[in-house]
């Protein structure tokens, strides 16, 4: 329960008019603080969520792939820069960004132990890839391509990202030459 009021109260942290207006000023902190910050709150109201909801998550999500391709087509759709602007610019795009991310947090908190090894593996390494095109696209782009950002804030988010796919790629190495006979 109190992991709920945790996540019910970073929720609606990020609602205050003034929060979401700060954090949607900077490009930066838009995509990598906010948005991330949205799925955690799902995440951590996800358990008594799940719960709750117990025949439902049963009988719809049981081997924990459809939650998982819930998930991954959110943040999919949210790491296009036209979800970002249009964000920015229709009120509507905004409410689904707050109701869409903590479902995939739900979705995430109730699939992730459900899957084996090998669906978690096939689902970071998938995420690599796209953080690194991302990345790429906002650095090397000779255009602006969010209308509400200006072309350095795109750089920095560039730099963001790369720096975060090179984590990434550093916790693959980590885990490669580290002993994992411990696990289940």
């Amino acid at each position: 329960m109190t992991r709920s009021l945790i996540g019910g109260g970073v929720y609606a942290l990020l609602l205050l008019p003034p929060v979401v207006h700060w954090m949607e000023s900077i490009m930066i902190v838009h995509m990598l603080i906010q948005l991330p910050l949205l799925i955690i709150a799902g995440y951590l109201i996800g358990n008594d969520m799940i719960k709750r909801l117990a025949p439902f998550f049963e009988k719809w999500n049981a081997n924990g792939v459809p939650g998982i391709l819930v998930f991954v087509f959110i943040t999919m759709y949210w790491m296009l820069p036209r979800a970002m602007d249009e964000a920015l610019s229709f009120w509507y795009v905004e409410w689904f960004k707050f109701i869409s991310l903590p479902i995939a947090g739900i979705f995430i908190a109730d699939s992730w132990n459900k899957i084996k090894g090998t669906g978690k593996a096939f689902v970071y390494l998938n995420y690599l890839p796209m953080f690194a095109l991302m990345a790429w696209l906002y650095i090397d782009s000779p255009i602006q391509i969010c209308n509400n950002y200006l072309e350095t804030e795109q750089k920095v988010l560039g730099w963001g990202l790369a720096f975060i796919t090179l984590f990434m790629v550093l916790y693959i190495v980590q885990y490669v030459f580290t002993d994992q006979s411990d696990e289940v």
